[in-house]
């Protein structure tokens, strides 16, 4: 019997794929995004030092964005963006998560550019 390869194995399988490509830096740190069910979640992070410099999910108590729908994410990246730029980060390596450029991910990545991140 074949067996059938599930969605999110194949979404690691691009994302291990696109990881070899990019590397985030501390001037130039990577703006992972990850993507629940209920929620979205970005993250900045520094793979020399191996450390997360500034995170953002829907999923925190003080946060305004609610759950893990378009303007949740919209909220998420202008969030990350702004907690960015008070570290004095301008300039990020976007890492989608191996999920395709569409929805949540894009309004994200949107929201976080019209804020101020380049990439």
């Amino acid at each position: 019997m074949i067996q059938k390869t599930s969605k999110n194995d194949i979404r690691i399988r691009v994302h291990e794929r696109i990881r070899r490509r990019l590397r985030g830096s501390a001037e130039r740190p990577r703006l992972a995004v990850y993507r629940s069910l209920n929620h979205i979640y970005a993250q900045l992070i520094d793979d020399r030092e191996g450390r997360t410099v500034v995170a953002a999910s829907s999923a925190e108590k003080s946060g305004s964005a609610k759950g893990g729908n378009i303007a949740g994410a919209q909220a998420i990246g202008k969030l990350i963006a702004e907690r960015a730029r008070e570290k004095g980060i301008q300039k990020v390596v976007f890492d989608r998560g191996g999920y395709l450029y569409h929805g949540r991910v894009k309004a994200l990545a949107d929201a976080a550019r019209e804020a101020g991140l380049e990439f």
